[in-house]
């Protein structure tokens, strides 16, 4: 019998032998960093700047409009280098984002592009979403506080709608998602497919003034929007909303209201329309006159969708990310309305009314090449 030391000798050789044998068939692990440097498609972005309309067409924005987001963003989310590796620098880690809610391609699938692995894209981007929507939202998704601030958004209703007193047209939005783990039917729709609620309220000009996300499919929309705080705080009177004033002389004063459809409940200031089953003249003309006031809030959500491909997919995310995801691309729609209206929305992408017959033309927002 061997003793004690031949027995550690003869284990020591085996651990040995086993350690050559793992190291031999052991995957190489992946250099994405080194890749990153030839690979990435970085290089291609740089290359777009010679040609504005794909650069546009690939990041949703000019060159100039990007420069100015990526500087706003780049204290939130830049990261330093360590001795063990690179970091991921802002540019990249924006770009990639921006493609990402551009397409809606997944991790997997974008990795092959950016040269960024699954498992740091799955970090980055929520993380630049967020960041995305902290530093826009405080001057491109403000909420209204004062009542000056109402009548200016009424006032635009009034110029550009001939609607008096609206202040904002409201409705809800199904973004597609795949069911969470054991979440059974709670995010299945009458649609069915598997959701959540974006209540958004437009202002004339087809910009978010409140978007509130999160409330599953299941819920209607008169559901959904009980449970906000902007529901909560037009019933308590807490939004500085102006006290009805006369429209046209030898008239009562009429009250701002919020328009919405017929999913919404009827209230002295939010407006819905008049069954069609009991339509006269009057009533036809009020259900037109609203129906041209609501149709914005319709209009922006079409427009979001056609450039953040991202709600054309079922979002397949962790459910608190899906929400960062949906709020950022709705500051960023408000960003881009304003700094960069003429290619981001321009004129054909809205619904075009012959005021002669009342007929509306859809505008061109289903197009499938911008991707």
């Amino acid at each position: 019998m061997m003793d004690e030391d031949e027995l550690l000798a003869v284990a020591g050789i085996c651990l040995i032998k086993k350690l050559k044998v793992a190291k031999k068939t052991r995957r190489p692990q992946k250099c994405w960093i080194e890749k990153r440097a030839t690979l990435s498609h970085i290089n291609l972005i740089k290359e777009l700047t010679n040609e504005p309309d794909d650069f546009r067409n690939y990041l949703r924005m000019d060159e100039t409009t990007y420069r100015h987001l990526l500087d706003l963003v780049t204290p939130l989310i830049k990261r330093y280098d360590t001795v063990m590796k690179c970091s991921i620098t802002p540019h990249e880690r924006l770009s990639a984002t921006l493609r990402f809610l551009a397409t809606g391609r997944t991790y997997e699938d974008l990795k092959f592009s950016t040269c960024i692995s699954k498992s740091a894209l799955s970090n980055m981007i929520p993380e630049t979403c967020d960041a995305i929507y902290r530093v826009l939202k405080q001057e491109y998704l403000k909420f209204p506080k004062t009542t000056a601030d109402w009548k200016k958004i009424a006032l635009d209703f009034q110029n550009r709608w001939n609607f008096p007193h609206c202040l904002g047209a409201v409705d809800g939005k199904h973004v597609q998602i795949t069911a969470p783990p054991g979440s059974g039917s709670y995010y299945f729709n009458y649609k069915k497919t598997f959701s959540v609620v974006l209540m958004g309220i437009a202002n004339a000009n087809y910009e978010f003034i409140y978007c509130d996300v999160g409330t599953n499919g299941r819920v209607s929309d008169g559901g959904v929007i009980e449970n906000t705080t902007f529901m909560k705080n037009l019933i308590a009177n807490k939004l500085n909303i102006p006290e009805p004033e006369i429209v046209v002389s030898d008239e009562p004063p009429l009250h701002y209201v919020f328009v919405g459809d017929e999913a919404f409940a009827m209230r002295h200031d939010f407006l819905k329309p008049y069954n069609q089953r009991e339509h006269d003249y009057e009533k036809r003309i009020f259900n037109y006159r609203l129906s041209r006031a609501r149709r914005i809030i319709e209009n922006s959500f079409g427009i979001l969708a056609n450039r953040f491909r991202i709600f054309h997919t079922r979002i397949n995310l962790k459910v608190d990310n899906i929400d960062t995801v949906i709020l950022a691309c709705c500051a960023l729609h408000n960003f881009l309305r304003r700094n960069s209206s003429n290619s981001y929305t321009p004129s054909d992408v809205f619904d075009f009314e012959d005021t002669s017959t009342g007929l509306v033309t859809p505008g061109l927002r289903t197009d499938s090449e911008n991707l």
